[in-house]
């Protein structure tokens, strides 16, 4: 049983910290992107050090007060907020944010859990590599906070989720001890993995503090271009054929509807559109390729051979950076146009790619038996991750549809389960999702993460009723 975090504990955490590690707690801790509910705590905690961090979490684990991770508080699924219960402590990691070193011949970079993932891309850019997690949100997460949920992005399909991009971790386990597994390794085969195990954990099971990074080589060149395609079952032949004309070289393959664009077209006029006329479907292929490489040529060749094959009708390749900053506005402006128009329902869902045309079209089939709503299905279809975001009927507010959201929800992961797929493709469990995992888990992986849980967190102080409930 937790305790609340109050006035004698408060006392006793100023007594273990310096001045500037116990404040006030801001709004903006206490809520989260969507607006759908808003959190509670005791006292917002600024820890300077992973000395500072381990003896707030052996604190609390003394007196059993919750601990609610706070990265860069864009997370989708309201993990970094707690509703209700015994009043927590907001952990913020935003003075920990310093990049302790960079090792440009290894590729590897130690950046601490509160820096942002811009200015990890940066440092990177300095010595002449990349780290390639690219969020929307870029210029505010935290690498804690990508680490926690398991972060994706725009190029999995070449680099790989977050967990991919990670050789080591230092965090501080729920009994205050600090892990040292700091490792710049490839290889290191020896035993239980706890690294993997902390990352997409959702800090349920400990505090990230920092983490050594994979870089790669830039690339001697970018291209990018966008192609309309007649359907999903089009964009998905389109890209095997890219694969086998592009090679490694394809870092990210966006499917964008012609909603979305319509979207768009209603909430940001001036964002100029590619078309004159929207199409109902679309891609954006973005390829880094080497010095012997040329992306344009590549691109125009693609295109060639898909137009010949029926799989496109019209595009545009990016002519210079400019313009393929220009291509990528257009994707990365489609969530804030959505905000804008106000879901009913946003979906994150993973479905094997095989199946993601068939899935499509039966959704939308589907939902139209349960209402009228307008579909915008977009995202990363490289990895079979699409944002199936469900909108009002053209005309009408989202508040007429209200007792419809847990029908709706429910409509699209039945589906996703249907055919073997997540109904958390990135964005993670967190609060907002744990009735899912309960209701679709593989009992034998819920049983063997209860234990988990229950082995490294006993008094269950690690973000209460995240994840697991």
């Amino acid at each position: 049983m937790l305790n609340p975090a109050d006035d004698k504990f408060l006392d006793q955490l100023r007594a273990e910290l310096p001045d500037r590690a116990v404040c006030p707690i801001d709004q903006k801790y206490l809520q989260e992107p969507r607006g759908r509910f808003n959190g509670i705590g005791a006292a917002l905690l600024r820890p300077a050090s992973v000395e500072e961090v381990a003896k707030i979490v052996r604190v609390c684990a003394d007196a059993q007060v919750g601990i609610v991770p706070f990265g860069g508080g864009t997370g989708l699924v309201g993990g970094q907020i707690m509703p209700d219960g015994p009043a927590p402590v907001i952990l913020s990691m935003e003075r920990m944010n310093a990049v302790r070193n960079v090792w440009a011949n290894e590729n590897v970079i130690v950046a601490e859990a509160g820096a942002i993932l811009q200015d990890v891309q940066q440092a990177a850019e300095q010595v002449d590599r990349l780290f390639p997690l690219t969020l929307a949100a870029q210029g505010s997460c935290q690498i804690g906070g990508n680490l926690a949920t398991n972060a994706g992005g725009v190029n999995v399909l070449r680099y790989g989720n977050t967990r991919a991009l990670c050789l080591g971790l230092e965090a501080v386990l729920p009994n205050g001890e600090i892990w040292h597994g700091l490792k710049r390794l490839r290889k290191d085969n020896t035993g239980y993995n706890l690294r993997d195990l902390l990352i997409g954990s959702e800090g349920t099971l400990g505090v990230i503090t920092a983490a050594s990074l994979r870089l790669f080589p830039q690339p001697a060149s970018n291209g990018a271009a966008l192609m309309v395609v007649p359907d999903p079952a089009a964009a998905l032949e389109l890209l095997s054929l890219a694969q086998q004309y592009c090679g490694e070289t394809i870092s990210a393959f966006e499917l964008i509807s012609g909603m979305g664009l319509r979207f768009l077209a209603e909430t940001m006029p001036e964002l100029r559109q590619p078309f004159d006329k929207a199409p109902d479907w679309m891609v954006l292929i973005d390829l880094g390729v080497g010095r012997d490489q040329d992306a344009n040529t590549m691109l125009e060749g693609l295109f060639l051979a898909a137009n010949q094959a029926g799989l496109v009708n019209d595009g545009l390749v990016a002519q210079n950076d400019a313009q393929r900053r220009q291509f990528w506005g257009v994707r990365e402006s489609i969530p804030a146009a959505n905000k804008h128009i106000g879901s009913i329902v946003s979906n994150d869902i993973s479905v094997p790619l095989s199946v993601l045309p068939e899935f499509i079209k039966r959704g939308i089939d589907k939902l139209a038996k349960i209402g009228d709503f307008r579909i915008n299905c977009f995202g990363h279809l490289g990895d079979g991750n699409l944002h199936y975001n469900v909108f009002a009927g053209q005309g009408r507010n989202r508040d007429e549809y209200e007792h419809l959201r847990g029908k709706i929800k429910q409509c699209v992961h039945d589906l996703v389960a249907e055919y073997g797929g997540s109904f958390s493709a990135e964005h993670g469990v967190g609060r907002m999702k744990v009735a899912d995992l309960a209701r679709y888990g593989d009992p034998a992986g819920l049983a063997a993460m209860r234990a988990i849980k229950a082995a490294l967190d006993p008094q269950g102080i690690m973000n209460p009723g995240a994840v697991l409930g």
